[in-house]
């Protein structure tokens, strides 16, 4: 704020450098002062300043005759220049400027040298806001906080600052100091000159912007501000966030929301081509719209062409969830997109069994009894969602889920918001979607960003194995956020063994994406498709994956554009959900859609109007325009133009802003004309020989499963042998399900487990390994038992060992897990239901934690229960100098307490003494031995949402329930 940049000043040698200039020096007046202005910054650094302020801050305020540097392009050049001159350590750079009002703003200054940002009109802003007639009365009223202006200004500061510190968590950074100066930015249609100018280092792949063409666009600003003829009450809302007619164009807006639904309610093509025209007559917006296809050969008659349903069979909707999105939509989507032999995708908010059945029940009115919510359905329709989305949060990620696949999803990121999780609001959490999820209801639900078994792209070959030993029929797709440098990420996802890459632009996500995201992260899917296409084929992988793009794909046309660039297979999301019902009201977080479509209200889901039929007549009208576009093009297959961008040509649509633009990226791929081979793709990809098949390939186990028998079976295990017990749970799951296979597979394994030992565990299945096991034991559990403990002769004292690997039990929805000894880091991340007992853990224990019951019967690492928002923790704490629980958890959702109720000491006793038989552990008999001693020395870490639980509830709390 003012203050503190005054005191700055007064403790430091400061000069203080004007980046106004005058109008009079017209569009080239930039650059020279540009010149000027880094000619005084060098020259006031070796007159010894310590502080540069930048400021575009004048006495009465900018006037007619004077205009401005943009500060970023100001800081970057300072900044850049003084590193030049070997001057930049010498001294620090202050931003004081009128233009920078939100995260985005100060997160580019701050990654291009600004060591502070003084936002002088923002605080302005806020005051005039304050001060205003309307909003004191709304604080007398108390439909505003009765606050000072001083905290006014101080909550606006704190969202700047918690945004920032947002943007440098999606970046994987910590500290400000590491964002500081570290350019972590794709520049996006800025030109050579201004890159060599302020943004050096910064990739820019399509070239596009001058320096005097941003000249003259700061002086368009400038003369509406100053417009002799106007007078203005108030600013004008130029419509940058939501739709405003004859403002700023929206891909997506009411008028082209209606034009969509007038062509599904009239099931008219013609109608439909009125919503083509209305996109190709838009504004310039997007990298497609810059090219066009040439045919390089004579038109073919339409019939020649191949038909609508095969083209369907490409399409797929996004990964929209359960929950974000209501039943009603999500399932109709499944029905309307399954119709037509197209994928659907279930999001990660895991999915309903009945929805795996086909349909038999529907009457005359289109009304079944098993789905009675839904309309216009037909007898053989199903509501599964043939892909299914395995996120960071593993919500409701089961076995039976998992082997339902025809495709499973590994979501690294999001082409709206990349770096960030997903976030259901806890209003949007009914009985229903917890149940599905296996969370509590009304709990807010945070996917982590990262992955937590993918650290690496080693992790993330484990998990494609992981997903393909479960359910080895299912491709598994790895989802991709289109960026520079996808390219070598997908080719070491290929070479992972994935089957499918999905390259996600930026203009998909939800009206539930936070608005900085969607204005200003990700990129053009046009430029990481092409990316990845070219490093595919250069390194001999293109055969190896199918691939799928998304984000803001709407028409036939696109669909053609994307076949050209390389895509195979065309994700559809926002544009979908439209297409059922969608009014685009931009309120999806709220719980209150008003068509019903992104709520769990009970009165407004009653309002949902879509049908299959509608998502079916959208993907056929798309398919139609697409075969009317390759017949024009003489060609009568999309296979034949896939990757065929020799036959992208630039578009005589001269614009404002974009005579710099050099798509060449885009356009000069490897030319494949007649190179075709490498589109004769490989099926479902194999793991290979493993020790499952091995198992499966004894008939005495095929029938345990196949009649309910029970069986011990005695078998070696070592490092090699990697998720052992999927594939045998999968083959469960998919007979019998989640919970309905009665028999028993008792299998005592010695020696050390690979990676991933027990996945995907269902109940009936019990694991001991006599010896020790790698990362990710037990992740994705959903019942049964595992049991690690070393040999009986082991020469070491077990407590003191770590016998388990980092992120055990990560997503697990059910079973037990024990273990004689340490665990590593982030045990039970993301722990929806199952029970565990360990000797010690690394740091991260219980975070994300949404059920389940852990107990801890040795020190924990730092950070435990981070983020945990269901289930029980049960940590002993021995006296010990240098060490104690409270510092090592995190206090931000849990609350510490002694174990007071009765049955919470059941559950605590219950859960050792199990442990302890299983296991033999000396030092839980140590426990039960003198129980009195050690009851008292055990915390429990209890979330807001266990706080009334029979387990943790305090004597009042409980009295009060009773």
């Amino acid at each position: 704020n003012k203050a503190e940049l005054e005191a700055l000043q007064t403790s430091a040698k400061t000069v203080t450098l004007s980046t106004l200039y005058p109008i009079a020096w017209g569009p080239d007046g930039l650059e020279k002062a540009l010149n000027e202005l880094r000619a005084k910054a060098a020259a006031a650094v070796d007159d010894g300043a310590e502080l540069l302020v930048l400021s575009d801050e004048c006495e009465g305020g900018l006037n007619a005759d004077t205009t401005y540097i943009p500060p970023l392009l100001a800081t970057g050049a300072v900044h850049h220049f003084l590193i030049e001159q070997g001057k930049r350590l010498k001294a620090s750079i202050i931003v004081s400027t009128a233009q920078a009002w939100s995260t985005h703003h100060v997160a580019c200054l701050v990654g291009y040298g600004a060591s502070a940002v003084h936002p002088y009109l923002a605080f302005q802003a806020v005051r005039y806001w304050y001060e205003l007639p309307r909003v004191s009365s709304m604080r007398k009223n108390g439909k505003l906080a009765q606050i000072s202006v001083e905290e006014a200004l101080a909550n606006y500061r704190a969202a700047l600052e918690a945004g920032l510190l947002k943007i440098l968590s999606k970046m994987g950074i910590s500290l400000l100091a590491s964002y500081h100066g570290a350019q972590i930015f794709e520049a996006i249609g800025i030109g050579e000159k201004m890159l060599n100018t302020a943004f050096i280092g910064t990739p820019s792949r399509v070239g596009g912007l001058s320096l005097a063409e941003l000249a003259e666009e700061v002086c368009e600003w400038h003369a509406l501000a100053f417009s002799a003829d106007e007078v203005r009450t108030k600013l004008e809302n130029y419509g940058f966030v939501k739709f405003y007619s004859n403002k700023e164009h929206h891909h997506n807006s009411p008028p082209l929301t209606k034009l969509l639904h007038k062509a599904l309610e009239e099931r008219s093509y013609d109608q439909f081509k009125l919503f083509q025209a209305s996109i190709e007559q838009s504004p310039t917006t997007t990298l497609r719209d810059m090219l066009e296809p040439v045919a390089d050969r004579p038109p073919v008659p339409l019939e020649r062409v191949e038909p609508v349903e095969e083209i369907m069979k490409r399409f797929c909707t996004g990964g929209m969830s359960l929950g974000a999105l209501s039943r009603e939509a999500h399932e109709t989507l499944a029905i309307g997109v399954n119709r037509f032999g197209g994928k659907s995708n279930s999001g990660e908010g895991g999915e309903d069994s009945v929805r795996w059945l086909k349909l038999s029940d529907v009457d005359e009115n289109g009304h079944s009894p098993t789905l009675p919510h839904l309309k216009g359905l037909k007898n053989g329709d199903i509501a599964t969602s043939k892909i299914k989305q395995v996120a960071s949060g593993r919500f409701g990620v089961t076995p039976e889920y998992l082997r339902s696949a025809e495709q499973i999803e590994i979501k690294i990121a999001q082409g709206a918001k990349p770096g960030e999780g997903g976030q259901l609001p806890g209003v949007k959490i009914d009985q229903y979607i917890a149940s599905i999820r296996y969370s509590k209801p009304g709990v807010t639900l945070i996917s982590p960003p990262p992955h937590h078994d993918i650290y690496s792209i080693e992790d993330l070959a484990q998990l494609i194995y992981d997903l393909h030993m479960i359910s080895p029929n299912a491709k598994v797709s790895v989802k991709l956020v289109s960026c520079v440098g996808i390219g070598t990420v997908a080719a070491g996802v290929a070479k992972a063994n994935a089957d499918v890459i999905q390259v996600s632009g930026h203009d998909g996500g939800t009206g539930a994406s936070p608005l900085t995201s969607i204005k200003h992260a990700g990129g053009p899917w046009e430029l990481g498709l092409a990316e990845v296409h070219q490093s595919l084929l250069l390194n001999h992988l293109r055969r190896q994956v199918i691939l799928r793009v998304d984000g803001g794909l709407k028409t036939g046309y696109d669909v053609v554009m994307a076949s050209l660039m390389g895509a195979d297979e065309f994700g559809f999301g926002t544009i979908a959900m439209i297409a059922e019902g969608c009014i685009m009201a931009r309120i999806c977080h709220t719980n209150s859609c008003p068509v019903g479509v992104t709520t769990q209200k009970e009165e407004l889901r009653k309002k949902f109007t879509g049908t299959p039929e509608n998502v079916l007549d959208f993907f056929s009208f798309v398919a139609e325009e697409a075969r009317h576009v390759l017949a024009q093009l003489g060609y009568t297959s999309l296979s034949q133009i896939t990757g065929r961008a020799d036959l992208l040509k630039p578009r005589d649509r001269p614009l404002h802003k974009t005579t710099g633009l050099d798509l060449k990226f885009v356009r000069d791929l490897p030319n494949v004309k007649h190179d075709r081979e490498w589109s004769a793709y490989l099926p479902t990809h194999s793991n290979g020989p493993v020790l499952d098949d091995e198992l499966l390939a004894n008939p005495d186990v095929v029938a345990a499963i196949l009649e309910h028998n029970e069986l011990k079976l005695a078998v070696p295990i070592c490092n090699t042998d990697r998720a052992v017990g999927a594939r045998i749970a999968g083959e469960v799951a998919m007979r019998h399900g989640n919970r309905g296979w009665t028999g028993k597979l008792d299998i005592t394994f010695t020696g050390c487990a690979g990676q991933s030992f027990g996945a995907f565990a269902v109940d009936g299945l019990e694991y001991t390994v006599i010896g020790d096991a790698n990362d990710y034991v037990a992740k994705g559990m959903h019942g049964g038992r595992i049991v690690v403990k070393p040999p009986a002769d082991a020469a070491f004292d077990p407590s003191e060992a770590v016998v388990v690997g980092n992120t055990c039990l990560y997503g697990a929805t059910g079973g037990k897990f024990f273990a004689r000894g340490r665990a590593g880091e982030r045990f039970a991340v993301r722990n929806s239901n199952a029970q565990a007992v360990v000797e010690g853990t690394g740091d991260h224990c219980c975070e994300y934690m949404t059920g389940g019951v852990v107990v801890v019967l040795g020190k924990i690492g730092r950070n435990a229960g981070a983020g945990m928002t269901g289930g029980l923790a049960y940590l002993l704490e021995e006296e010990e100098e240098g060490y104690d629980v409270a510092s090592r958890v995190n206090p931000e959702v849990v609350k510490m307490k002694r174990v007071t109720t009765k049955v919470g000491e059941q559950q605590l006793k219950g859960l050792i003494e199990e442990y302890e038989a299983a296991t033999g552990s000396k030092k839980a008999a140590t426990i039960l031995a003198s129980w009195d001693d050690y009851l008292p020395k055990f915390w429990q870490l209890v979330p807001p949402s266990e706080a009334s639980s029979p387990e943790a509830a305090d004597v009042e709390v409980a009295a009060a329930a009773a």
